[in-house]
Order: structure tokens, then sequence, then C-alpha cells
């Protein structure tokens, strides 16, 4: 199976603190705006890849940021604007690869029930691959680096996963009014069925401590579900 496009992870800081020793205080440059608040989400993605699953606190974030607690509050006005921002990238990331998977698909043409395959296919293919390319962001979008945060956060990772269910749905749709006398309701189920198989895989990775990949044996087992 050919892989699915993929987007440039976020590139984490896992530490910077030799390069900081290395400058003095009269020579290490003033970030430019907007700078601060992406290398706090990075840190951020970074303290989210360690697979112990400690709670990040903000006290801690600034630590490894090596700035104040106020500091960080100068970009965010709480911590969950910055799992928010982690959510937006998660967002903007999968959907614009999404939409370019529907595309190209369409464009290549072929037997409808195929078309619907492939585009299935390669979608649940690339949130495999974008969760190992991003074990940070996999913590977020199961929900485990979500706990004991605000709730909309949650909610809103629910809806991600409800869109990606809805455009499983879809693609699958066009195959079924080939084979079924009820293709709504047969694309549903298809859709339900692979978007549960997606959490599951998602979920699997992360409490794994990211040993276990997404994508293991995901070609036999994509066969298996999409005949």
């Amino acid at each position: 199976m050919p892989d699915a496009p993929h987007t440039q992870p976020i590139e984490v800081q896992h530490s910077d603190a030799q390069a900081a020793e290395a400058e003095s205080p009269s020579t290490r440059k003033r970030p430019k705006p907007g700078e601060r608040r992406i290398q706090i989400l990075q840190t951020l993605a970074a303290m989210l890849e360690q697979p112990s699953g400690d709670r990040i606190t903000t006290a801690a974030l600034a630590a490894r940021l090596e700035v104040s607690e106020a500091a960080l509050y100068r970009h965010f006005a709480s911590k969950a604007q910055m799992f928010e921002g982690l959510i937006e990238f998660i967002e903007q990331s999968v959907f614009t690869l999404v939409n370019q998977i529907v595309e190209r698909e369409e464009a290549a043409g072929g037997d409808a029930q195929l078309v619907g395959a492939r585009q299935a296919s390669r979608i649940i293919t690339m949130l495999m691959q974008f969760a190992e390319r991003n074990p940070g962001m996999a913590r977020v979008m199961v929900g485990d680096a979500l706990v004991f945060e605000n709730e909309r956060l949650q909610q809103r990772m629910n809806q991600f996963f409800d869109k990606i269910e809805a455009t499983l749905k879809q693609c699958l749709r066009g195959s079924a009014v080939v084979a079924s006398a009820t293709p709504t309701v047969d694309a549903q189920i298809r859709a339900s069925v692979l978007a549960a198989f997606v959490a599951g895989r998602l979920q699997r990775f992360v409490r794994s401590g990211f040993k276990r990949m997404p994508s293991e044996h995901l070609e036999a087992s994509l066969q298996v579900l999409l005949g």
C-alpha cells in the first residue's frame, strides 16, 4: 500500500540548556513576536512525548523553558489555551491531508467502490503515520494528556473524531450504493467501525509507552475491515 501523504511534525525542543549556557546574557537574542508562543507549544509537545504520562504543570513547562510562569501567561491566558494550540495544529494538519487524499483519489477515478475504499484506507494510514511522527500529539488525540484539564478540550477532540468518522462515511457511501439497498446505514456502520479501530490503535500506542506502533500489521488489518 503506498504511503499516505504526511505533514511535518512540530519541531519539538528537547533541550536548549547547553546552547543557553554557551551564550552570555548580552549576546542571547530576544525571541521575535510569535516565536516565544511557538517555542512554548514545541516544548509542551516535547514534554508530552515522555511515556511516563505525568501531568504537565505550568511550573514544569516554565522550568524547561527557563522562564517564569508569568512569562508563559503573557502568551497564553491559561494552560488550556496552550493545549488548544496543539489541538489546532492537529486539526489543521490532519484535515488538510484528508482533503488532499479525497481530492487525489477522486481525480484518479475508477470504480466507485474502489475509490471509496482507497480514500478510507489512505486516511486511516495517514492518521497512524501522523501519530507515530507526533507521539505527544497522540496523547492529546486520545485524551490521555487532557485528563484533569478543561472539559472543553476533550469535547473538541471528540468533535475531531466525529468529523473523521463523518468523512469516512462520506467516502464509503459511494461504494455502498453499488452493493446495498441501505447504503447510508451500511456506510455509517463501516465508518463507525473504522473510527473505533483508529481510536483503539492510538490508545494502544499511548498506553504502551509508544512501543506498539499504530501501523503494526496495518495493511492486513485494513484488508479485513475494508474487504
